[in-house]
């Protein structure tokens, strides 16, 4: 009989609601290598635990998505990287500067890099695979030791 008005009370009791956060989500799907800007997101409330580790706007704005985005998803760090500024595949300036002088050639970027990241380069004069650092959109530089 007490088990019987145990669940007779249990199946009338209201469901207890999960805590909610509002968090920010993306209002689209975002492709893989695309760019996230705050007009990218809306707000929604969560459950904690899924909101747990999202990036806000701010953060996310200006970061390159790595990998496909679903919309009405939160964003967390995982899920973006810095912009790439050199692509595989990519026509490359390759450039060497000691003190004044500066010599550049031509080259292909053999893997994406974004800024101050190592890039492996092929020298198109030279057929000779390099070690340079992605510095701006298409253009890299060799250090010099």
């Amino acid at each position: 009989m007490f088990a019987a008005l145990v669940l007779a009370l249990a199946a009338t009791a209201p469901a207890a609601a999960p805590d909610t956060v509002a968090t920010a989500v993306l209002d689209r799907t975002v492709e893989r290598g695309e760019r996230l800007s705050a007009s990218d997101f809306s707000k929604a409330a969560l459950p904690a635990v899924t909101a747990r580790g999202a990036l806000t706007p701010a953060e996310a704005a200006g970061q390159e998505a790595s990998r496909r985005l679903s919309a009405g998803a939160p964003v967390r760090a995982a899920d973006v990287v810095p912009p790439r500024l050199v692509r595989r595949g990519e026509a490359v300036t390759i450039s060497v500067a000691s003190g004044t002088m500066r010599i550049t050639s031509a080259g292909r970027a053999l893997s994406d890099a974004a800024k101050g990241e190592p890039v492996r380069v092929l020298n198109l004069a030279t057929s000779r695979t390099l070690d340079a650092v992605a510095e701006a959109p298409g253009q890299v530089s060799i250090p010099v030791r």
